[in-house]
């Protein structure tokens, strides 16, 4: 394809389009009027060969191509503005930028206030978009980081991709308070017969931990699956249920929060939590500061690349 040939303007119509599904409020969004944004369409539609927004009684509907555009368009266009947005010499404190960063709900506890105290302080003009991954997200890293920053999770997710390790974490079995477990001791058949509550579980996704009890052949009875460690402990709290938690979650969670960690009862490797970056960013003079303060925010808050005793 020519893209010489190309308005690449549309590029941004099929964005506000696709996100607002909706010809009027693209529009305002983009500041055009109505009749203006339908041109526009109407361009997408001839080249596309596709209708992209469906009218169903009151509403517009996305078709199926549409829905596989969305993530590309908004990648399509990170990528443009990180290239006209990209200068000789990086000015933390009199840039604008927005910095993304794909996270779980774990780091953002272990790491998020502290993270974005140091871009206050050191640039104060840009922002910080913490955004949750999800295993659909893991499984495509490589093409979701071109219209991203980083992303931070353990090894054992992704390859391939350029990184830097931040600290090191453990993993703890956790159970009910009041659970006679606690007392007795924790044994691989507690494994086997006790309900789950898992995350990150599905057929191509699993915590580095879960994976490990499974090649030992523990197979866990899944009662409860969510992809927010930080829901875990009231799913856990009053039940038999068990799950696996980082041990500095864990530490940071309130007292009375009504659960107890107890070790795991096989053999099971460090935590180890990394950010991940697309390898055309290595030399970025942005890239390379925000990946310079987000190793300092992890140093910063957890004080020692080991895991706690």
């Amino acid at each position: 394809m020519n893209l010489a040939r190309l308005d690449l303007n549309l590029l941004v119509s099929l964005d506000a389009l696709l996100q607002q599904r909706s010809v009027t409020r693209a529009a305002a969004q983009m500041g055009l009027s109505q009749p203006a944004l339908s041109a526009s369409l109407g361009r997408l539609r001839r080249h596309f060969g596709d209708e992209l927004l469906t009218r169903v009684g009151n509403e517009y509907r996305l078709t199926p191509l549409a829905l596989q555009l969305r993530e590309l368009v908004r990648i399509a266009l990170s990528g443009a503005e990180r290239v006209f947005d990209a200068q000789p010499d990086f000015d933390p404190a009199s840039s604008t930028r927005e910095f993304t960063a794909l996270v779980s709900d774990y780091v953002v506890v272990v790491l998020g206030d502290t993270l974005a105290g140091l871009l206050a302080e050191e640039a104060p003009h840009t922002r910080l978009r913490l955004t949750p991954h999800s295993p659909a997200m893991v499984e495509r890293a490589e093409q979701v980081l071109l219209g991203g920053d980083v992303m931070m999770l353990p090894h054992g997710f992704v390859n391939d991709l350029s990184h830097r390790d931040l600290y090191r974490d453990e993993w703890v079995c956790v159970v009910s308070a009041d659970n006679p477990v606690a007392d007795e001791g924790l044994t691989t058949e507690h494994l086997r017969t006790m309900s789950w509550v898992l995350t990150y579980h599905g057929p191509a996704a699993s915590t580095p931990a879960a994976l490990q009890m499974r090649m030992l052949g523990i197979e866990p009875r899944a009662q409860v699956v969510t992809e927010n460690f930080i829901t875990v402990p009231g799913l856990v709290a009053g039940s038999d249920r068990i799950a696996l938690l980082q041990r500095r979650l864990v530490d940071l969670l309130p007292l009375g929060s009504g659960i107890r960690a107890l070790p795991c009862p096989f053999e099971v490797g460090p935590l180890v939590e990394a950010m991940w970056w697309h390898p055309a960013l290595d030399d970025d003079p942005e890239h390379r500061w925000f990946r310079d303060v987000i190793s300092r925010a992890a140093a910063q808050a957890v004080g020692s690349p080991h895991p706690p005793a």
